[in-house]
């Protein structure tokens, strides 16, 4: 037991001490042994060698010793040993590896029979398999995974909403993990967009991802007709040894509605177990199912007993591959079609005729490794037994609302990994050399070459600051118009200005890129808020991009970048989320680019701004009913009382007689909301929070020789709302503003240097404003 006989000191082969000191009584006249590292106590009965369990895994039998109260004490016991135990063993950098289980041919009945599905748990717990002859023992030595020993976990993932999924079941593998990871995707690709955006941006150390063309994969197991809502996704499990590399010899394959509440090593562990042709590490069903007595007429594929859920799956992949596994499982699937017509689990239900017919194929898992808690479960009897879960499936279509009378307990557990920040798994596996990452290294170059004396370097170091993304947060669906004059309304905001979608949305009909500043469990709250709006249920070209938060400033211009990248169509109207366009907009700057030939000349077409003190406004349905609310003072021209400058170049004079679009000329501090094309430059990043983040976008325009044209019957209004904490930060912090200018002279410095003598106007302009 290793650190569990610093009790007794030497007398370690004295195990009467040990026993006595847990309290077990001794009136049955029992001889007693105990293995060695992580053991299990046996004691001797008329010559029969019975296990006692001390994991609070394994339940006591009727036979064990003592009454009710002895054993819960011996329980209480051995749980706080154990938990010691644990905690010292967290303590090695270097646990001993040693070589896998085996249990001799003379191994008893008793333990023969606990053999097969034994736990493998890792560095984490001992192993508890034994085998004894008489009264000595054959302690079988538990198996490590090494510490830099890279586990491999294949996911198939496809579509918007099982992107989204995956990312608690990530969350809860890199919290509890030790070791190098490499993820294996199979996805389609909408998911890989997704998911390689996500990975790339959240830059986990000893994290490898790889991706797989599910399209590529469908003619594999198209002919197959599948019930299940997984779809022909749900059938991809089938083709892994074909799929993943020929050189990878095991693979974890987890499905997207798992979560752990154990490190995964302990998973993997169970590897070494497998003895002899098995080459399938699967937990039993925990339904009735395979019974077929959930209804009348219910006919389920055949299955060995209760059958097998493959929510979790270990696959031996040499070992498959030499077995012909993919000529094994087809030959199955047309064999039980003939008579099934169609699979109503997918995949499950021709792992299940494979090992009906080929049982020495399968090593099954205890329970724990998969709490299964779809709608006919009986999960209830494995937790109820066992009180160390290691992974929870929601494999249910009802997911988080699946009726179970503990399903508060799971999805608390699940609910913690979904909100948890993600930046905080950001942490580095000591001891373990990573793969070399250009990226990481470049950024760590960057940011040690910036002065942490600088008054200003918290400002630099947001430029390069690396924002987890997770694109298109909820289901986007939308082709662009096949006329080449379609427009994509780009804005970005922030939790605080949530209320300001649904209007948005109202105004305009085209699409829309919204990049959302929010933490990990803002995130589900907007979430929660969006299936709960019919309006925005009702929206398909919506997409909304989720960049976390991560240190002090709104960083504004990464914000509308993110944003702009995710337009596909042609033209976006470049605005801010607290802007109502103007009822048909949208149709007005469609037409606006075939009247001013937008596609073969640089224009910014500029929609003049107002804005209405009032939260309750009556919106002008034209411009001569905006006309009559500026004269009567319910809208001014936009920010006319505190910065004059940002909008004075539209003209507004003009603009309220004007018919026919007219051109203005660049002034210091413009910053007019625009449509522009698709390829027009990005905002510059050194500008976060509040100030200049517009005017420098504006002026690299200009710089870039567009031409300014306002549209003259089209118009926006702000609406009002609270300041933001940026605002409020730079009006009552000096050095806020200090930083700002001295940020604002070197990106006027930088200008110069790209855009040589034309863009010395921009520092004459500025000295003289």
């Amino acid at each position: 037991m290793g650190t569990l006989f610093h009790h007794f000191g030497a007398r370690t082969a004295n195990s009467r001490d040990f026993v006595e000191w847990l309290g077990v009584p001794r009136t049955d006249g029992a001889a007693w042994f105990l293995c060695g590292l992580g053991g299990v106590f046996h004691r001797v009965v008329d010559g029969d060698v019975k296990p006692l369990p001390l994991s609070p895994l394994e339940v006591q039998s009727s036979t064990a010793v003592g009454g009710v109260g002895e054993r819960q004490a011996l329980e209480l016991r051995v749980r706080a040993v154990e938990e010691e135990n644990r905690a010292l063993r967290r303590e090695l950098s270097q646990p001993p590896r040693s070589p896998p289980a085996r249990l001799p041919n003379g191994s008893h009945r008793g333990n023969q029979s606990r053999a097969h599905s034994e736990e493998g748990t890792g560095d984490n717990e001992g192993q508890k398999a034994a085998a004894a002859a008489g009264n000595s023992s054959d302690c079988v030595q538990q198996p490590v995974v090494d510490k830099c020993e890279t586990i491999h976990v294949a996911i198939v993932c496809a579509g918007y909403n099982a992107s989204r999924d995956v990312v608690t079941l990530v969350k809860s593998v890199l919290f509890h993990r030790r070791n190098p990871l490499h993820f294996h995707f199979i996805t389609d690709s909408i998911a890989q967009q997704i998911l390689s955006s996500l990975f790339h941006t959240w830059m986990v150390p000893a994290v490898r991802v790889d991706f797989y063309d599910a399209d590529e994969l469908k003619s594999e197991v198209s002919w197959i007709p599948n019930k299940h809502y997984s779809g022909i996704y749900g059938l991809m499990k089938l083709v892994l040894t074909k799929t993943l590399p020929s050189d990878l010899q095991r693979v974890i394959v987890l499905d997207t509605d798992i979560t752990f509440a154990t490190d995964i090593a302990e998973l993997w562990a169970v590897f070494h177990k497998f003895k002899g042709q098995q080459v399938l590490g699967l937990v039993e069903n925990q339904s009735d199912w395979y019974l077929g007595n959930l209804w009348k007429n219910h006919r389920p594929w055949p299955s060995l007993g209760r059958g097998f859920n493959t929510g979790v799956i270990l696959l031996l992949l040499d070992r498959l591959r030499k077995l012909r596994w993919e000529q094994m499982w087809r030959l199955t699937a047309e064999r039980e079609l003939m008579s099934m017509l169609s699979t109503s689990l997918a995949d499950q239900d021709i792992f299940n005729a494979v090992i009906k017919q080929n049982p020495f194929l399968v090593h099954q898992l205890p329970c724990f490794w998969n709490v299964q808690l779809s709608d006919h479960t009986r999960s209830e009897k494995c937790y109820k037994d066992v009180s160390d879960l290691k992974v929870i499936h929601w494999n249910s279509p009802k997911k988080l609302r699946v009726k179970n009378k503990h399903v508060e307990f799971f999805r608390n557990l699940y609910l913690t990994f979904l909100e948890y920040d993600g930046n905080l798994l950001r942490r580095e596996l000591f001891g373990c050399p990573s793969e070399a990452d250009h990226n990481s290294e470049n950024l760590q170059k960057t940011l040690s070459e910036l002065d942490e004396d600088d008054p200003c370097y918290e400002f630099r170091r947001e430029r390069f600051t690396v924002h987890r993304t997770h694109l298109y947060f909820l289901h986007y669906e939308y082709e662009p118009s096949s006329d080449n004059t379609d427009v994509t309304l780009v804005a970005q905001l922030s939790m605080d200005r949530l209320q300001m979608l649904e209007a948005i949305c109202k105004h305009w009909e085209g699409p829309i890129s919204l990049a959302l500043y929010l933490s990990d469990a803002e995130a589900q709250q907007f979430l929660r808020y969006a299936q709960g709006s019919e309006v925005l249920m009702s929206r398909g070209n919506v997409g909304y991009h989720i960049v976390y938060k991560e240190g002090q400033f709104y960083p504004v211009n990464l914000l509308r970048n993110v944003a702009m990248r995710q337009v596909n169509t042609p033209y976006m109207f470049l605005s801010d989320i607290d802007f109502l366009p103007m009822y048909g907009l949208y149709e007005y700057l469609r037409k606006s680019v075939v009247q001013l030939d937008m596609a073969n000349n640089k224009k910014a077409l500029v929609v003049p701004a107002f804005e209405t003190l009032r939260y309750r406004l009556s919106y002008p349905k034209s411009k001569a009913e905006l006309l009559s609310q500026l004269d009567m003072g319910t809208l001014f021209t936009f920010r006319y009382h505190v910065w004059t400058k940002g909008h004075a170049p539209t003209n507004f004079a003009k603009w309220r007689t004007a018919t026919t679009p007219y051109r203005v000329q660049w002034e210091a501090d413009f910053e007019p909301y625009v449509m522009v094309r698709r390829d027009s430059p990005e905002y510059d990043r050194r500008f976060v929070g509040f100030g200049w983040n517009k005017v420098a976008h504006i002026m690299e325009l200009d710089a870039q020789e567009y031409e300014f044209v306002v549209l003259p019957n089209a118009y926006m209004i702000h609406m009002p709302h609270a300041p933001s904490f940026d605002i409020t930060k730079f009006r009552s912090n000096k050095q806020y503003r200090v930083c700002l200018k001295t940020l604002k002279e070197e990106f006027q410095q930088n200008m110069s240097r790209r855009y040589g003598f034309a863009a010395l106007k921009y520092m004459t302009a500025e000295n003289n404003s």
